[in-house]
């Protein structure tokens, strides 16, 4: 697997922090792809968390905080699937969504159904920390299942 490194302009801020998740985004589903029938669920760690959840976790969180949380929007049903292909799948679609609340939206704008007050912007930075460290633990998975390393 190639070690991608993550993208360097200098754009705008919102520009930058998309740019960075998607980077994230890319990298986790990197980690899951080309894995033998059955990685995706194999427990290697004490938390029992596998490749197939954490991309269920993500697709679910991404749509949670700016779809629900944000935009006000009937919150998502957090959803198992059938394999690690719909779960990516749902994951793909779930940035779709996200990235165009985003781009419709200013950074200054609040949560509308949090108790904290939040912007779009810590929204953004919370999702792009939570993807990065989600990203980590498919690293470590992908490595204990098949040695394979690289982001």
């Amino acid at each position: 697997m190639a070690d991608l490194k993550p993208p360097r302009f200098a754009l705008g801020e919102r520009e930058t922090l998309l740019a960075l998740l998607q980077y994230q985004r890319d990298s986790l589903v990197r980690k899951v792809t080309d894995l033998s029938a059955g990685d995706e669920q194999r427990r290697l760690v004490p938390s029992e968390t596998t490749l197939l959840w954490l991309v269920e976790h993500l697709a679910w969180a991404e749509l949670l905080w700016v779809s629900h949380r944000f935009a006000g929007r009937p919150l998502p049903v957090s959803a198992a699937y059938a394999d690690l292909a719909e779960a990516v799948a749902a994951y793909r679609q779930s940035w779709t969504t996200v990235d165009e609340i985003v781009i419709a939206a200013d950074l200054d704008d609040l949560c509308l159904l949090t108790d904290e007050a939040v912007n779009l912007r810590w929204v953004l930075a919370h999702l792009l920390q939570e993807t990065a460290r989600h990203a980590g633990h498919a690293d470590i998975l992908r490595e204990l299942i098949d040695g394979r390393t690289g982001r």
